[in-house]
């Protein structure tokens, strides 16, 4: 017997017949023995109903009186999929996250779990109810409602599941599992069966829409076991977990890509030290994440700096940075905005050198010219232009045999 946290997304229980579906997965979870909490999100859509009727009535409504607006999704998901259970014979309770007691900070939307009350959840498992909690919200010292913010139901059955000591987190979405990249551009992409948390948040950083990062994040620090499975087909999921020996010899596990980049150059600054605070502070006080930087070795006295920003950014830091080549007295600024981000993620590259060589030869190979590139101890980074994204990806996927299962 097993006490399992299990968290279903809003396509999940998009409808009645869908939320009897997911009540008829977790009856099934029952008949076998194990305790079962269960977090839900709002019913597909409804948060961005519940939000349209707001902007209806005024521009930007109050943080407070938003958050106790879109925690009602959630409150609906509960009591209907409850009902559900109760249909099948499952004893079953709902809570909304004040009254399980999810204690938060007191920054409306996007608040930070503080501290989770689980006194009257292990009563009613311990009497043999399953516990129904909505995600995304909890309440502050003072009682008013907060929601978590993206991927806020996610954190929230993470944070229940450490704080009850649960077994596994299981996070069911539209999708199987994690796969070595995206299945849409490499038709080849096979899930994998587990993945560590380190790799599960560089492929979360880099693009990989699966899970939330915070989620991830959250069961590391509290080594919880993490599982990623389909709500609408069988099958093991990939779990996320510590690495444990063995691994190393998986060198690759996945190829991530972002396709929000831009690239920015400013061209003959003079190359003295603090130039790069000088080119960064103004774009960091304009609230602009740099990503990938390159600075060049200078010959007469000048140097090149180079640096990538998230696409949407583009026009403001090119703005900032023209006024920064002005003060510097820099030849120019050039800017592309046509470029992606390929990264090779796996916790193998500790213990195996080459792999930067081989990643080098497979684009090489295709004519696919690197322009940046950023190393961690398991991750490789590079810069392309946007047209190669989907032949980079695939010569890479192929290079490093992750077309094969694994055996």
């Amino acid at each position: 017997m097993a006490l399992i946290v299990q968290k279903y997304g809003g396509t999940s229980v998009g409808s009645v017949e869908r939320i009897e579906k997911v009540a008829e997965k977790i009856a099934r979870f029952r008949e076998q023995g194990d305790d079962v909490v269960v977090v839900v999100s709002a019913m597909s859509g409804e948060t961005n109903r519940l939000i349209e009727l707001a902007r209806a009535i005024q521009d930007e409504p109050a943080p407070r009186e938003m958050d106790v607006l879109v925690s009602t999704g959630e409150q609906v998901t509960i009591a209907l999929l409850s009902m559900a259970l109760h249909k099948l014979g499952q004893d079953a309770r709902s809570y909304t996250g004040g009254q399980v007691r999810i204690l938060t900070d007191s920054a409306h939307s996007k608040a930070r779990i503080l501290g989770i009350d689980k006194e009257r959840m292990a009563h009613d498992l311990d009497t043999g109810h399953v516990v129904v909690v909505a995600g995304f919200q909890g309440v502050d010292e003072a009682g008013n409602i907060t929601t978590l913010g993206r991927g806020g139901s996610d954190t929230t059955a993470v944070a229940l599941a450490a704080a009850l000591s649960a077994d596994e987190c299981q996070i069911y979405t539209d999708v199987d599992g994690v796969y070595t990249t995206d299945p849409r551009v490499v038709a080849q992409a096979r899930r994998l069966n587990r993945i560590t948390f380190e790799e599960m948040l560089e492929m979360a950083s880099l693009g990989s829409k699966v899970l939330q990062i915070r989620s991830v994040e959250f069961a590391g620090k509290y080594n919880v076991p993490l599982r990623v499975l389909s709500s609408f087909e069988e099958g093991e999921g990939t779990l996320i977990t510590y690495e444990e020996e063995g691994m190393e010899e998986a060198r690759i596990s996945g190829i991530a890509f972002n396709r929000d980049e831009a690239k920015l150059t400013i061209l003959g600054v003079p190359d003295q030290p603090g130039v790069a605070y000088h080119i960064l502070g103004p774009i960091g006080d304009a609230n602009i994440e740099v990503d990938m930087i390159i600075q060049n070795v200078g010959a007469d006295g000048t140097t090149d700096f180079t640096f990538t920003v998230h696409r949407n950014d583009f026009d403001k830091a090119q703005s900032v940075l023209g006024k920064i080549a002005q003060d510097l007295g820099a030849r120019k600024v050039e800017g592309d905005r046509d470029i992606v981000k390929i990264s090779l993620v796996g916790v193998g590259m500790r213990s195996h050198a080459g792999i930067a060589s081989t990643m080098f030869k497979a684009l090489a190979d295709e004519g696919i010219n690197i322009q940046m590139i950023s190393t961690s101890e398991i991750k490789i980074s590079v810069v392309v232009d946007e047209k190669y994204l989907e032949l980079g990806v695939r010569a890479l996927h192929s290079s490093f045999g992750l077309d094969q299962e694994a055996e």
